[in-house]
């Protein structure tokens, strides 16, 4: 029953057909793929790609800011944040959850002072981005991970700096793995935070999108 992976096209067995883990879906190459994306076939978006939504999307919340939509976004994610548990070093989280790994990085958004706009800003991007995209994998796992990415790169590392000792300055830089469960958890906690905001602004992102296709129109 494991013989084909479920990607189209795909011909290697799902890697629970295999001695190379348990996955019943996908091959070795398109679980890794999902892993890392949240789709099995599509890629991430990139920063330049998103960098027009966000702007739109920080631009409208900034305008907006009253609005009691934006206002339980915002709030939501600062009680992610205060929810979040102690801050830890990147280089401590070997040996946690994916969902204390997610925690963690909470913790590491409210210590850097993440401005929570921030966070919601992303979400609002990727749905834009979605809606403008004619071959967007609109499943809510994709949406998920691609949100949870951008907003991992917000505060995402340690950095410490030692001026003195052998050898002269050392450094250290340590940053957390983005991918698998983790953003799962971060994503799932990015929607929950924005769902009212997000079933009462489909205009802004439906504009917001159209806006960009024209300015790319030749």
């Amino acid at each position: 029953m494991f013989t084909r992976c479920r990607v189209i096209g795909c011909d290697r067995p799902a890697r629970a057909g295999t001695d190379d883990g348990l996955d019943t879906r996908f091959c070795r190459q398109h679980s890794d793929h999902y892993s890392r994306h949240g789709s099995p076939y599509k890629g991430s978006y990139t920063a330049k790609e998103l960098a027009p939504y966000r702007k739109v999307a920080c631009a409208w919340l900034e305008v907006n800011a009253e609005d009691q939509w934006v206002r339980n976004a915002v709030d939501r994610v600062e009680t992610l944040y205060r929810a979040a548990g102690a801050h830890l070093e990147a280089f401590r989280l070997r040996g946690l959850s994916p969902e204390e790994r997610a925690k963690a990085a909470w913790a590491r958004l409210r210590k850097a002072k993440i401005d929570p706009r921030r966070v919601v800003a992303a979400w609002l991007a990727v749905e834009m981005a979605i809606v403008a995209d004619p071959q967007a994998d609109r499943k809510l796992e994709y949406k998920r991970v691609q949100a949870a990415k951008l907003v991992h790169r917000l505060a995402s590392g340690t950095h410490r700096r030692w001026e003195s000792g052998p050898g002269g300055a050392q450094e250290l830089h340590v940053y957390p793995r983005s991918r698998g469960r983790i953003l799962h958890h971060i994503g799932s906690d990015i929607e929950e935070a924005t769902a009212l905001l997000v079933a009462h602004t489909a205009s802004l992102m439906l504009q917001g999108s159209t806006r960009y296709a024209e300015d790319r129109a030749p």
